[in-house]
């Protein structure tokens, strides 16, 4: 009994595994940026840059072995800096303010919500 009460953990461990590793697949260049545009369109106001599109931006930035960067950069000239994992699509966000000198972690998100986003659209 013990040695079957054994195995059915073992097998257990083995299943749970198996379906934390295929449940999200990796991100994409492509899926880091769409993720990030979404969420910038959701949360920030676009509206100012209705009569000057350049003004306001999201760009994709360095790539890690393990992240990419996006970068949103605001109409007044603050940067938020998307530095997305490449396996889970955890994003860890820095807000930035240049000229002030300003640097602050802004939170973090889960990409594959904004990804959704565009999905639930087509």
């Amino acid at each position: 009994m013990k040695n079957i009460t054994l195995l059915f953990s073992l097998f257990t461990m083995l299943l749970c595994s198996c379906r934390s590793n295929t449940t999200k697949s990796d991100i994409s260049a492509e899926m880091a940026y769409e993720g990030v545009n979404n969420y910038c369109h959701r949360e920030y106001d676009w509206s100012i840059a209705e009569t000057n599109p350049s003004i306001m931006s999201v760009t994709m930035g360095d790539e890690t072995e393990t992240e990419f960067q996006v970068v949103f950069r605001s109409y007044t000239g603050a940067l938020v800096y998307f530095y997305v994992d490449k396996k889970s699509g955890s994003t860890r966000m820095v807000e930035c303010v240049p000229n002030l000198g300003i640097e602050n972690e802004a939170g973090t998100i889960d990409l594959h919500n904004y990804l959704e986003m565009s999905e639930k659209r087509k």
